[in-house]
């Protein structure tokens, strides 16, 4: 059995945002979704910054032993450059960026996670979210102080406690492994999509699309009917057998950039 991806990544402006502040990445061997933030001027250059980095390593030969290494030092170059970048512009003060990134190395999967972008994999048609939002009021229902139904509706469900750059201090980032098996499909998604698709039809579309694209495509047009009230950016991905992998026109294997990042003008 030879392993492989699947994989598309889709971005969208929305219907109220002036600018599109997500960038995402999409390769064999590595997925990503940043959400940027740090006004009109700013959120592009900050998830611009930390996808370039963390597709870089698509370009190396990752074992399974350093895979959880180089992540961290992706995203640690990362955060220094944002951190330079806004040290050295005023008006890019308060520059940073949410990351949700996977890293694959042969079976293995090596995932790093920080702000409210999500990660959820599909597997055996079950739907878990891998990731753990660092937002205020997950926190909140952490401690118990809040529900998680009333989570959904809260007026500061948007208020972040962790993103690349922002202070000039190392970030905690959440780092885990998992074993990937042929079968699985993931989503990376911004909140422009979870704030307003709920799990139960992001669950629906993952099941019930044939490839990545289409579930991407029908992702987004979701959160768009919904009244997109922010940038929407999503991978999904298929850990698939290639040799055993039916032939399919909307099946893709080439690395593909969106958002911000896509946008070569970006400074």
């Amino acid at each position: 059995m030879t392993i492989g991806i699947d994989f598309a990544a889709r971005s969208d402006i929305g219907l109220v945002r002036a600018s599109n502040q997500d960038s995402a990445f999409a390769g064999p061997h590595v997925l990503v979704v940043a959400d940027g933030m740090g006004g009109a001027a700013g959120g592009d250059i900050a998830s611009s910054i930390a996808v370039t980095h963390l597709a870089a390593l698509e370009s190396e030969t990752v074992d399974p032993d350093t895979a959880v290494d180089s992540l961290k030092e992706a995203i640690a170059k990362a955060h220094e450059e944002i951190m330079e970048r806004a040290h050295d512009d005023p008006d890019l003060s308060g520059l940073g960026t949410t990351v949700t990134a996977l890293l694959r190395s042969d079976t293995t999967m090596a995932m790093a996670h920080v702000g409210d972008s999500r990660a959820y994999l599909l597997r055996n048609k079950k739907l878990e979210q891998v990731t753990t939002d660092h937002s205020f009021v997950q926190h909140l229902v952490d401690t118990g102080r809040l529900s998680a139904a009333d989570a959904e509706n809260h007026p500061r469900r948007s208020m972040l406690l962790r993103v690349l750059g922002d202070i000039d201090a190392e970030v905690p980032v959440d780092i885990s492994t998992r074993e990937i098996v042929p079968g699985d499909r993931w989503l990376l998604c911004s909140d422009g999509l979870t704030s307003v698709v709920s799990k139960s039809a992001i669950h629906k579309t993952l099941k019930r699309s044939v490839v990545p694209a289409d579930a991407a495509d029908e992702l987004v047009a979701l959160a768009l009917a919904a009244g997109g009230p922010d940038n929407i950016t999503c991978v999904v991905a298929d850990i698939v057998d290639l040799e055993s992998i039916p032939e399919h026109p909307g099946r893709n294997t080439s690395m593909h950039t969106v958002g911000a990042a896509a946008d070569t003008s970006t400074p």
